[in-house]
């Protein structure tokens, strides 16, 4: 259960315990307060274990610079530590960092890896159910492998051919479309999920996580057939913040695996993974001639920058370039 919020008071360390408190007094995303506290921890290890309140712009940047030099981290990982250390200090020490001067990271963004139709296609085709089913929405549509394993019952609209993504990167909600040809698997997954809610209420539990104060507010919305993960773990865990037992998701890692080891069976080589089949969906979308602010809309992005990579994995790119070898290759008799 490595998406539900641990208890506050588990943390051995008071510094770390109130910085918890803290963030999560801001509202921000769980996946957002781990890693703030990650890189945090990380941040006052390489600076000998001293308070933060005794370290200035100078440990920063030594930290920064280190990661870059030394750790050869990407571009992006850079900016994530010095996100969640300026976090630290303008937020919850009240004291703003100025004038950082660090030596910036040089690895760069890569660009993405993707399937072609073909091969999406038979990495799906080498997968069991429900596994099949799930990485069929990621490709079909471009989810990450955290928002597919969380979806519930509530957040399939039939109706309106649409899925809501709730509290996903950046804390935001977004709406997606759903493929039409899963329409009825789907359904059936849903009547799997809830059969199996009945089966838990009728043996005593069938109570569901409930994110933030929901639990308090309704006491009885973790029973409600229309919060019910739509792909249940096949057995039970004991909830880390109360003790209770519940009936949580699929997790991330088994899907990985599973997908993984599909695409060895596909004798596919490319260095690829869940978050593959969501590069691809963008990419397809792309080939369609659909505009960029539409894609970004529906991969959730909060930088239009972000989206643009795509085009550069696009088949023959973007101005349709086509190399002299395949004109030679036409011009034979």
């Amino acid at each position: 259960m490595k998406d539900v919020p641990v208890p506050v008071g588990a943390e051995r360390s008071e510094f770390i315990r109130s910085l918890r408190e803290h963030i999560r007094s801001k509202g921000l995303a769980y996946r957002t307060e781990q890693t703030y506290l990650h890189w945090i921890k990380r941040f006052i290890l390489f600076s000998g274990k001293r308070h933060p309140r005794t370290l200035s712009e100078p440990d920063v940047e030594a930290f920064l610079s280190y990661l870059a030099v030394h750790k050869s981290v990407s571009i992006n990982t850079q900016k994530t530590a010095l996100n969640a250390v300026v976090f630290l200090y303008r937020s919850y020490l009240d004291q703003p960092l100025e004038n950082l001067q660090i030596t910036k990271a040089k690895v760069p963004r890569t660009v993405p890896v993707v399937f072609s139709h073909k091969e999406a296609l038979t990495v799906i085709e080498a997968l069991q159910e429900p596994y099949r089913l799930l990485t069929e929405l990621m490709y079909g549509s471009g989810l990450r492998v955290s928002e597919v394993i969380r979806l519930r019952v509530k957040d399939i609209d039939f109706a309106m051919n649409t899925l809501l993504v709730r509290r996903s990167k950046g804390n935001k909600d977004r709406v997606t479309v759903l493929p039409r040809s899963l329409e009825a698997r789907l359904h059936q997954q849903v009547s799997f999920s809830l059969s199996q809610h009945w089966i838990d209420l009728a043996a005593g539990v069938g109570e569901v996580y409930m994110p933030d104060a929901l639990s308090r507010k309704f006491k009885s919305s973790g029973k409600d057939p229309a919060w019910q993960y739509v792909f249940p773990a096949n057995n039970l865990a004991q909830d880390p913040r109360d003790g209770v037992w519940r009936r949580h998701h699929i997790m991330d890692n088994t899907l990985q695996r599973q997908v993984r080891r599909a695409a060895s069976r596909a004798a596919i080589y490319k260095k690829c993974g869940c978050h593959t089949f969501r590069h691809s969906f963008a990419t397809r979308l792309l080939e369609s001639g659909y505009d960029l602010r539409t894609i970004q809309e529906l991969l959730g992005h909060s930088d239009v920058k972000t989206t643009e990579i795509y085009t550069h994995v696009v088949k023959q790119g973007s101005s349709g370039v086509i190399s002299p070898i395949d004109r030679l290759a036409v011009a034979k008799p």
